[in-house]
């Protein structure tokens, strides 16, 4: 980029700097966007398709999952990078609707090329996008079905509609059933509503059996073995001391010499050890504890005073998982073992290593009241498993933003179809060209019903004339049942979504639109070159030259 300044060129940027401006850089920006929205288009909706993603070092994962599409993806071009962006805060913000958010965003900025094409200035848009968007959340807000004394059931139902589109469809009720059950027992009532962390339920995966043998387990399943094959595999009652501090002898901080010059010394200061380690042992023990579950090491010799004891002891426990076993078992985390009573210890009426595949796992099951659950889930092959895993997270999701806010929707692009009428009816009452954008934020909407007809291989023409018939006849869940092919009302389908779902994916969506559009200049910095490595291997500091580069 230069000027010319009385015949003398004017460098302001870098050379090998690349700008494009104006409709150039619009184009080259909604184009890249639309490319990665239509790249997950096909994952949409029960009869989507799964994306097989290999990256660079050869690993496979097969997904419909749209955040996990994208994530595998490895996107360059950074306004493509900005839909990537829209289907993380999806996923983190609602956990669900990953793939609709970016489909919409994508619409949306192929309706508002259009509009730049009439020479509509993309403020103007942006100015539309907004205000259809705030009334498309009204919308929903005033259609959403309240959940009442039938939340349980409407649980059940989203969690198998958010499992439909995936690999594990044909098991989604058994496997709604344990998401419900698992997010239900960690759900905490706090000033009359409830708060859940999905982080509270655990999920273990281990391929083997099949996706039927999943199971809830009350407690914390652990991905370790008993320390030592003389302690019991099986103690029931457990009484569980969680350590966060080794049984080990501490090495100094400080550089310390002991200067030993007879074997008698020698002999007295293991011993010496050897007290210190059953002395931790014994306070153990003194307390009650028949099972240790601790974060760091434990010394051999340790292990083998805890073996005579008869207490299980399983070691270097993840952090995150010891924070859970304490939620589970409702005993504390002890740091300081002098400080150790009976009342720090959780409790579990069983705890047992089993093999599980090739590999010996801790299960700490049968916990009274367990703030923290563990999903183990089986299945075939490790691609099935690690699907199944994704799915899951999305039910437990779509469960947690149930039961935080007690709210659902009928899907199958019902709430969509019933926001673009609204919505064509509110562009009426603008002024000025601000009506047209409204109006394509109405028309965008309907990319959902749309697509998830073409992916169900049904013809879209049809089916949208009817649906917008069926809504402007007061229908207000009519709605497309793609096993069935039909039209019809989502609600008596038991096809439901929950309110903060559809909200976020209006929010986010319109937001990256927006931020999209705005742009009308890319100016890019050359890329770094790295250097060529000369013949003869890279050259030491001292060759002339070296410094060259």
């Amino acid at each position: 980029m230069s000027s010319q300044a009385g015949g003398v060129p004017v460098l302001i940027l870098k050379e090998g700097s690349s700008r494009s401006r104006g409709r150039e850089a619009q184009h080259t920006n909604i184009m890249a966007a639309k490319i990665v929205a239509e790249t997950v288009k096909s994952a949409l909706g029960p009869k989507g398709m799964d994306k097989m993603l290999v990256d660079s070092f050869g690993d496979v994962t097969i997904t419909s999952d749209g955040r996990t599409i994208l994530d595998e993806m490895d996107i360059q071009h950074p306004a493509a990078k900005m839909m990537v962006e829209v289907s993380k805060t999806q996923d983190n913000e609602a956990g669900d609707g990953t793939t609709t958010a970016v489909v919409l965003a994508g619409e949306l900025l192929s309706k508002a090329e259009e509009l730049i094409g009439k020479n509509i200035h993309p403020t103007i848009i942006i100015d539309g996008y907004k205000k259809a968007a705030e009334k498309a959340l009204e919308v929903l807000e005033k259609i959403a079905i309240p959940a009442g004394s039938e939340t349980e059931e409407y649980l059940k139902k989203a969690a198998m509609t958010s499992m439909a589109s995936k690999l594990v469809a044909e098991h989604r009720e058994y496997l709604a059933d344990l998401a419900v059950k698992a997010i239900l027992a960690v759900a905490e009532k706090e000033n009359e509503k409830y708060k859940v962390d999905v982080d509270d339920v655990k999920v273990e995966k281990k391929p083997g059996e099949s996706l039927r043998d999943t199971k809830l387990i009350q407690g914390i399943v652990l991905d370790k073995e008993v320390v030592h094959s003389g302690m019991p595999k099986r103690v029931e009652n457990a009484k569980i001391a969680l350590l966060d501090t080794p049984l080990e002898i501490e090495k100094t901080e400080f550089d310390a010499k002991i200067n030993i010059e007879s074997p008698e010394q020698m002999e007295a200061f293991l011993k010496q050890e050897e007290e210190m380690l059953r002395d931790m042992v014994e306070k153990i023990a003194a307390v009650g504890a028949n099972v240790v579950l601790c974060q760091k090491g434990i010394d051999d010799m340790a292990q083998h005073f805890l073996a005579r004891k008869g207490i299980l002891a399983v070691r270097r426990i993840k952090k995150s998982d010891i924070e859970k076993l304490a939620k589970a078992t409702g005993g504390k985390v002890i740091t300081n073992m002098d400080d150790m009573t009976p009342e720090d210890l959780g409790y579990a009426s069983l705890v047992e290593e089993r093999k599980i595949g090739d590999d010996k796992m801790t299960f700490i099951e049968g916990c009274k009241h367990p703030r923290a659950v563990t999903i183990l889930i089986r299945g075939g092959t490790e691609r099935i498993v690690d699907e199944a895993e994704r799915s899951l997270h999305d039910a437990l999701c779509v469960v947690r933003d149930i039961v935080e806010e007690p709210k659902v929707l009928a899907g199958g692009g019902a709430p969509e179809l019933e926001i673009s009428k609204m919505l064509k009816r509110y562009a009426e009452t603008l002024p000025g060209r601000e009506q047209l954008a409204v109006r394509s934020f109405a028309e965008a909407l309907e990319a959902v019903p749309v697509t998830l007809t073409e992916n169900a291989g049904l013809d879209p023409i049809d089916i949208l004339s009817e649906l917008r018939a069926r809504h402007e006849k007061g229908g207000t869940w009519a709605g497309i049942e793609v096993h069935s092919g039909k039209v019809q009302d989502m609600t008596e389908a038991g096809v439901f979504e929950p309110l903060a779902v559809k909200k976020q994916i209006i929010k986010s969506a319109t937001e990256a639109a927006s931020m999209i559009l705005k742009i009308d200049d890319v100016i890019a910095a050359g890329r770094m070159k790295t250097p060529p490595t000369p013949p003869g291997g890279p050259r030491g500091a001292g060759y002339p030259g070296a410094g060259a580069y």
